[in-house]
Formats: C-alpha cells, structure tokens, sequence
C-alpha cells in the first residue's frame, strides 16, 4: 500500500493520499489548510486518479481544502452525520475563545456530494480497490471517524483522537474523554501491534508502541 503524507498550512495538519500503488486509483484522507494544490501534484507524479475524500472529523483544519479538491476532481466526500455540520460552518464546532481572524478564507460551504460514513450502515467504504473500515470513534468530536485499511501493511489513521504518544483532546464542544477512550479501546482491541497508527497531527507511531503507553488500549 503507497502512503504519501503531507503536513499542511499553519495547523500542521497532516493530509494523506492512500493508494493500493503507483498508477492506481486513490483516496485523501483530511485535505487541510493551503493543502489542494501539493496534494495535487502528489496525485500526478504518482499517476493517480483520485476516486474519494474521507474526512476523520469535521474540524476546520481537516477540511479546509475539501471543496476545491472534490469539485475538481468530481469525487464523493465522506464524513460522520454528526460532524458534517462543521464542513461549511467551522466554527460551530469550535470554543467560543477561538480566535475568528484564524478562519479567514475557509470555503465555508460544503461539497456537492457528501456521503455518511462510521454511522449504522455506513461502516465500510470501497474506494481506491481498497476495503476502508470507517470507525466511530467519538468523544474528540461527536462524528470522529477512525479509518483501518487492511492491505499490506495495515494502518489506522486516527485523525485527533489518538496520537504518537498521546490521546487527542476532549474539551472542545461535544467532547467526551470517557467516550473517547472507550472508543479507541474498542477498535484498537482486535488489531496487531505491528499495525501503523498515521495520525491528524505530528509523528506516526504503532499501535504496539501506544500499547505500551496507554492501559486502555491492551
């Protein structure tokens, strides 16, 4: 499986392009800030044809450059019911104390195809010739979604709920630790220790690895 990474704008978010191999199909998975145009030419330099977004929640700095990128190139964007509320009013799912100048130029509207994922019935996304199990993880946000790609080497790709290191936040709005722990308790359980965990934001690391660090994951 190819897993390009890319750290974007000022949040540092991290985007991923998923693909089974060069001059497949792919997917994106959380376009951030100033994001669409690298993300592009990663696209083209690996002759991949982009057939899905997946978002892993709906906060601004994960979704910030899904507009352009689906119109362009036509694709479905995929999202939990409850968090796709956030994707064309930011900040709505943000505290009262954040700073409103730092969301200047977000689209604020949202793409022309959306699609539920990690709700009842909506659990599986195929795109890409790949099998993506989308998990509802809650508890950062009430729709966070935690992606499992099973080909090859197989990776989690946690968003903000889980990462090198540490757990995500659970004090913004509609936050819940316990739900939080309880869901990443859950999804992780059956899973080997060799499987990668890529997360929204800074190193990856291995689901062992975080094993070691958190009881509520053995």
């Amino acid at each position: 499986m190819l897993v390009l990474e890319l750290r974007a704008g000022s949040f540092e978010t991290n985007a991923y392009v998923v693909a089974a191999g060069p001059g497949r199909g792919c997917m994106i998975i959380d376009p951030g800030q100033r994001s669409a145009a690298a993300l592009r030419r990663l696209v083209t330099r690996h002759r991949l044809e982009l057939e899905a977004i997946l978002l892993t929640h709906g906060h601004m700095d994960h979704t910030w450059d899904v507009l352009p990128l689906s119109e362009h190139y036509g694709v479905p964007v995929y999202v939990h019911p409850d968090d796709r509320f956030m994707v064309a009013a930011p900040a709505r799912g943000l505290p009262e104390s954040f700073p409103r100048e730092l969301l200047a130029g977000h689209p604020d509207a949202e793409p022309s195809d959306m699609r539920p994922c990690g709700a009842p019935g909506s659990s599986v996304v195929e795109a890409a010739g790949l099998t993506i199990q989308a998990h509802h993880v809650a508890g950062h946000t009430p729709g966070s979604v935690a992606y499992y790609v099973e080909s090859g080497e197989p990776a989690l790709f946690t968003g903000d709920a889980l990462f090198a290191g540490a757990l995500g936040r659970s004090d913004g709005p509609g936050g819940d630790a316990s739900r939080l722990r309880d869901g990443l308790s859950r999804i992780c359980r059956p899973l080997d220790d060799a499987t990668r965990l890529l997360p929204g934001h800074g190193g990856p690391s291995t689901l062992g690895g975080e094993r070691r660090l958190h009881a509520f994951l053995r």
